[in-house]
């Protein structure tokens, strides 16, 4: 934060009319350096807030300011990683920044398709049109691909008791 009395002599401060002029340039520095901080935060995805829009109509998206800050910034993240040629590497580290969580690829190039299944996070993860949407967009024309899931098997639940499980709806058990 600026301060321009720092940098006078100290008798000018002794005037009022000085002090005022410099207590209103003091508050124009601080509105401008805030201004600059704000204008510097929409360069990066991380923090952009305002500027995702901008970021959004760059890389040719959809713009939604119904969806959260944060799926935006994912989908923009997504799209940036997916520019140059498409591997298997390429559409984890797509489907891992949508998954929040480990995700695998297996390809099947006889059946020109690949699957992407999500490992690291149990049930289905949030945003899951969203990340159909990039895949789209990236993904070779000639290739299919679906999705597997992960949940609890039988085996899993028979260290539990069943009172332990009754606070719980079926759905909630799939993926504890």
């Amino acid at each position: 934060m600026s301060d321009v009395t720092k940098y006078v002599p100290e008798f000018l401060l002794q005037s009022k009319i000085f002090q005022t002029l410099y207590n209103a340039e003091n508050e124009e520095l601080t509105s401008l350096e805030n201004a600059s901080e704000d204008l510097l935060n929409q360069c990066f995805v991380d923090s952009a807030t305002w500027g995702l829009e901008l970021w959004e109509q760059f890389l040719g998206l959809t713009v939604d300011k119904t969806k959260s800050d944060v799926f935006r910034r994912e989908r923009i993240r997504a799209k940036l990683r997916s520019y140059g040629t498409v591997t298997k590497e390429l559409i984890k580290s797509v489907a891992s920044s949508f998954a929040n969580g480990e995700v695998e690829v297996i390809e099947y190039p006889s059946e020109y398709k690949f699957v992407v299944k999500f490992v690291g996070v149990k049930g289905i993860p949030p945003n899951m049109s969203d990340l159909t949407k990039t895949i789209e967009e990236i993904k070779p024309a000639h290739l299919n691909y679906e999705y597997q899931y992960t949940y609890n098997v039988w085996s899993f639940l028979t260290s539990k008791v069943w009172n332990d499980l009754t606070p719980y709806t079926w759905d909630q058990v799939r993926v504890i």
